[in-house]
């Protein structure tokens, strides 16, 4: 992606705002997570297909909207849904939304999903804060030519999800009665899911937790110099673990069941955040 490609697609979500409008938080809301966005106030809503080099999302549970508005005190900028790899595009148009929100401002971004549980000792309905991530997907976000105007050719990973806004997330979890443990987040091509040979190597690999988004996303902010807060909703146990059968149903299910205290999660991380925490 060009830095051109991506002042485009920033100047007509700016045209799309308020004047006054100063987003710093982005927000990227996965499968089943959406509604945080309905919950905005002052809310802006414009369709990905709206935007230049925006693909539209075509998942069950994807809004496909860049959502402006303010929560906690502070005004962010939401993406309701995602596009993903296996959908057909590649790897830096996956990335390009994630982009978009860090050029438009969001130096911050707090990256949701939904995964499967690989650890045993996982529940379904538990929301995890991610620590660190496994990218299986066969590729990067940075491959090909690099624009220096975006980030550096070797961009360090070594905290790709910034200590301080784990130690805020765990706090704000806290806050709405929640106890939010740490995992790795294995990233996999899918759309299928993984067999349950596949989970017991990822298991081995020391992956908490797998989904088929946010690795890409994350590779392209930290890029940019933005920090990043990674959270996952475990909506289901992997294959193998409980013997039981995978559908996207149980994903989008369970994500609306703990729909509630993930909005109020949420509210209190942007709460702290604005209090200048981190």
């Amino acid at each position: 992606m060009s830095s051109a490609e991506l002042s485009a697609a920033v100047a007509a979500v700016r045209a799309a705002l308020p004047p006054s409008a100063r987003p710093t938080v982005g927000l990227i809301l996965g499968s089943g997570l959406g509604a945080f966005a309905d919950t905005l106030e002052a809310r802006v809503a414009v369709p990905f297909e709206k935007i230049p080099g925006l693909p539209p999302s075509t998942i069950v549970g994807h809004a496909g909207n860049v959502v402006y508005g303010t929560k906690g005190g502070v005004e962010v900028l939401a993406l309701q849904g995602r596009v993903h790899f296996y959908e057909g595009h590649d790897l830096q148009r996956v990335a390009f939304p994630a982009r978009v929100l860090v050029a438009a401002g969001c130096k911050t971004l707090v990256i949701t999903n939904a995964a499967g549980g690989v650890a045993t000792s996982l529940s379904a309905g538990e929301i995890v804060i991610v620590s660190d991530h496994l990218n299986l997907l066969g590729g990067s976000p940075l491959r090909g030519p690099n624009d220096q105007e975006l980030g550096p050719r070797f961009p360090d990973m070594t905290e790709a999800y910034d200590r301080k806004l784990r130690a805020l997330a765990a706090a704000a979890g806290k806050d709405v009665g929640l106890t939010l443990r740490e995992g790795i987040y294995a990233a996999c091509q899918g759309p299928q899911y993984e067999t349950p040979a596949e989970v017991r190597m990822l298991r081995g690999l020391g992956a908490d937790l797998v989904g088929m988004s946010t690795v890409p996303e994350v590779i392209a902010a930290v890029h940019m110099g933005a920090r990043v807060l990674g959270l996952s909703c475990c909506t289901n146990l992997a294959a193998g673990v409980t013997g039981e059968k995978l559908s996207h149903s149980e994903v989008t299910e369970t994500a609306a069941r703990v729909r509630d205290r993930f909005i109020a999660l949420l509210g209190r991380v942007l709460e702290r955040i604005a209090a200048g925490e981190a």
